[in-house]
């Protein structure tokens, strides 16, 4: 699971690479005042320009486990099934079982 980066605004000046890097990583930083929380840094990509911020921050934040589906859909603004067709649309498996735990988890029905 990729975490969020926090830099702090001197932080920004002094390991900019970095912070570059990682956004050309895929990953999300948060850059501080006065170790409070002032700008969201977040990767610019084809995904951000076709569905919009919050449900490519959604769709990114559900991608790397940070947040569950139902947290994911509310940053959407959206019902839960309307993102697990977002999902869909963007390639996401909205369930990640190991396949030896969906076998526990289907139950066949007679």
């Amino acid at each position: 699971m990729n975490s969020i980066s926090v830099f702090s605004a001197r932080d920004v000046r002094q390991r900019s690479g970095e912070l570059l890097r990682g956004a050309e990583q895929g990953h999300v930083a948060v850059i501080t005042k006065h170790g409070r929380p002032a700008i969201l840094a977040v990767p610019f990509d084809e995904r951000l320009l076709e569905v919009g911020f919050h449900r490519a921050m959604a769709l990114r934040l559900f991608e790397q486990r940070q947040v569950t589906l139902v947290q994911a859909a509310k940053i959407a603004a959206a019902t839960t099934e309307e993102f697990i067709v977002l999902l869909g649309e963007a390639g996401i498996s909205a369930v990640d079982y190991p396949p030896e735990e969906l076998d526990d988890e289907v139950v066949v029905s007679s």
